[in-house]
């Protein structure tokens, strides 16, 4: 064990490129700082409960009621634009407080009203911050109100996207998520840009939504509308990660079958629309133990994977990241027992001059509990998104992501080259 954890300090270490992107100030005054100096500048020491000294106490301690992060939401449930994704998702907006419960949806949450939705629009300058949360999650969950809360506090606007038939939201087609589920996130972030034409966007993602927003951000590339983004405990390699999983009982008996009845759970409540597809059979769906064999049985006759491997190995988000155009903050905890540290892309952070890892040396998955109750992550992460909208020119950095990217792209005297976001998933439009 580490000497420091006696006194519940865990080691933090950064990854990076060699040379990572040099951010552009808003202030001429101001010298540009690299990306690598502005994440260690937003980190702070890293002081966890001694007493939960491992990544598996920490994460266990999630199951323990904590304190409450009160959050108020107002739902508005959005179609699907492109009919190879057809159905509905719900986004939750952070509101003010108010009267009133809808016991259908989650505490605190309530649709808004077809009026107040018309009057949505804004012309403001504000920051808004577009949230991602784990597998089987939605809006409610704590991990995800300790970045959002401070963030409102702060005068940041914030919606999250809740994935199809979480947070108490319905299935309307026979389309449910998975791990490159970029549809919904693109939709809600061209609206989020339309409504509000001068709010500088950014996302965050946790988990399972981590990987997701990797793999939305690198298909955007140079022309993603996010400034920057966040991402927390993300899974990266998902089949490392399924394998290392299957490894340990606790791994198996534990983690996947926890979140493998979660899946359950989320297919029997929406069975009706789920078995909508000739591929999947549901019977062997409810027999369903543990994670890997829900995504043989489900994920992959949904999508046309042949194996939960090949689902895997295509949705992963570890090549995504060569791709990332905007500035990247991902925060990781060593002991992680869900997300690996042998799925950490390691090699990828130092090919990407936009992307920069924090690890520490426990923390556990999601958690990284203070002893006062509080997660630590949320620290670093609120920090950096509020320097980025604060002192960053994303104007001048724009020039040089679209540089960067055509460098790459560029490979005329190359007789080989590697395209990071090439995936072996086709999706046909009359795909219900």
């Amino acid at each position: 064990m580490d000497l420091l954890w006696r006194f519940g300090q865990a080691r933090t270490t950064f990854h990076s490129h060699a040379d990572p992107v040099d951010l552009p100030p808003k202030r001429s005054a101001t010298k540009s700082e690299s990306l690598l100096s502005l994440c260690k500048e937003v980190t702070p020491p890293c002081y966890l409960n001694p007493v939960l000294f491992n990544g598996h106490l920490q994460t266990f301690w999630t199951a323990v009621k904590s304190f409450d992060v009160p959050v108020y939401y107002k739902r508005h449930v959005f179609s699907a634009e492109d009919p190879a994704f057809a159905g509905t998702f719900a986004v939750d907006f952070a509101v003010p407080k108010y009267e009133g419960e809808d016991e259908t949806l989650p505490p605190r949450t309530t649709c808004f009203s077809e009026k107040e939705f018309e009057r949505i629009g804004s012309d403001d300058e504000t920051p808004m911050l577009v949230m991602l949360h784990g597998l089987s999650g939605g809006s409610h969950e704590i991990y995800l109100r300790h970045v959002l809360k401070p963030m409102a506090d702060a005068g940041w606007e914030v919606c999250v996207v809740n994935s199809r038939g979480c947070a108490k939201s319905k299935i309307t087609s026979g389309i449910l998520y998975n791990a490159r589920a970029t549809w919904d996130v693109r939709q809600t972030v061209r609206w989020l840009r339309k409504t509000f034409p001068n709010r500088p966007l950014f996302g965050i993602g946790f988990s399972l939504g981590a990987n997701i927003l990797v793999n939305y951000l690198g298909e955007e590339g140079c022309k993603c509308p996010l400034k920057a983004a966040v991402v927390v405990s993300n899974p990266w390699n998902l089949e490392i990660g399924s394998v290392a999983l299957q490894r340990t009982w606790l791994g198996l008996e534990v983690y996947s079958k926890t979140m493998g009845t979660n899946m359950r759970r989320l297919f029997e409540e929406h069975e009706e629309e789920l078995s909508q597809k000739s591929r999947v059979d549901s019977d062997r769906v409810r027999k369903v133990q543990y994670l890997f064999e829900f995504d043989r049985e489900l994920q992959g006759p949904t999508w046309g994977y042949p194996t939960e491997g090949a689902y895997y190995r295509d949705a992963s988000s570890s090549d995504s990241l060569l791709a990332v155009k905007i500035p990247l903050f991902a925060i990781h905890a060593e002991d992680d027992p869900i997300a690996v540290s042998e799925a950490l892309p390691l090699q990828e952070f130092k090919q990407n001059p936009y992307a920069v890892l924090c690890t520490t040396s426990t923390g556990g998955h999601l958690s990284w509990f203070e002893s006062d109750g509080g997660r630590w992550f949320a620290k670093p992460a609120c920090h950096f998104l509020q320097r980025a909208a604060s002192d960053i020119d994303f104007d001048k950095l724009a020039d040089s992501q679209c540089e960067a990217e055509a460098k790459q792209l560029s490979h005329s005297d190359e007789p080989a080259f590697f395209m990071p976001m090439r995936r072996k998933l086709q999706v046909q439009s009359h795909l219900r």
